[in-house]
């Protein structure tokens, strides 16, 4: 196991080779395709930019027309306005618990799974995949009314194990579609050396598999993150209790309720968004990698 591991590590740093400057053409092209990328951007940002003025603007501003921009005055009192209307602290809270249960359950069986799938030999395990993918084409609304019955009929309504404990059971299977994929582009002589110095199945997914499959995973982890964050209809269903809320529901509550300030609608959204783009920024390494390798098979 020992040797394994090491053939694995990086064994020195070689130092880098001097970069040679552009030519004048070379540096004319990089100009133009970095101008086009920011005139492509521009569109997709506009939203937020939208969303950011609007936040720091009275309900008189938002909407005069032609549009404005910048803000006169900047109206910081929306976002002080908006988090203490709302227990936006408690929902905060609320949806970590939630992403904290399916990040966990979500990256195990997910990945239990794919291994399972890339790396072992067993009978008619193709047939079974197939059969799993195919469950993607059912749609979630014909499994909603059965599902919500099963919940209600054992008492865990208004509780947040439904939306915790399926992602402890490998429902994610596009997760397990993209681990899968991951782990065959991994050599299998890794495997076969670990199982010659008497490793197990478990210490060869756990030791070997895991951790050269850090870009897959944090893409998996992502999605994962997002798809929780952003989840409104999951809590709408089993969710009673105000208190125990995500922030989807309560930012829907608060603009059920607060309809005419929408100052304070647009702080509180942008609120919400922001450990979504500060999760980006610090992971679109590990997310861009991911991307890129998860289609390649050794």
């Amino acid at each position: 196991m020992t040797a394994v591991l090491e053939k694995t590590a990086v064994t020195a740093d070689l130092p880098a080779p001097p970069r040679k400057p552009l030519a004048p053409r070379g540096l004319a092209k990089k100009v133009l395709v970095y101008a086009l990328l920011v005139a492509g951007a521009i569109p997709t940002l506009l939203p937020l930019i939208w969303l950011v003025r609007s936040a720091l603007m009275n309900s008189g501003q938002i909407f005069v027309s032609p549009p404005q921009w910048i803000p006169k005055p900047f109206a910081w009192d929306n976002f002080t306005g908006a988090l203490t209307q709302v227990p936006f602290a408690r929902y905060f809270l609320n949806t970590l618990i939630i992403e904290a249960g399916v990040l966990v359950g979500t990256l195990l069986s997910c990945s239990l799974a794919a291994f399972s799938f890339a790396r072992l030999r067993w009978k008619h395990k193709n047939l079974v995949f197939g059969l799993l993918m195919s469950g993607v084409m059912l749609p979630y609304a014909v499994t909603l009314i059965p599902t919500f019955l099963f919940w209600q009929k054992i008492g865990m309504v208004n509780t947040y194990v439904p939306l915790v404990l399926p992602s402890f059971f490998g429902t994610a299977v596009f997760n397990i579609s993209l681990l899968r994929q991951f782990f065959l582009s991994i050599p299998y002589e890794l495997d076969e050396s670990a199982y010659i110095d008497g490793a197990s199945p478990f210490q060869v997914y756990w030791r070997i598999i895991l951790p050269l499959s850090k870009p897959a995973l944090a893409v998996v982890g992502v999605f994962t993150f997002l798809g929780v964050w952003n989840d409104y209809l999951g809590p709408l269903i089993y969710l009673n209790d105000s208190d125990k809320y995500t922030l989807a529901m309560g930012l829907a509550s608060f603009q059920g309720t607060y309809t005419a300030q929408w100052g304070y609608l647009m702080a509180a959204a942008a609120v919400v968004l922001l450990p979504i783009v500060l999760l980006f920024a610090f992971a679109q390494k590990y997310f861009v990698e991911g991307i890129a390798l998860t289609g390649l098979k050794g």
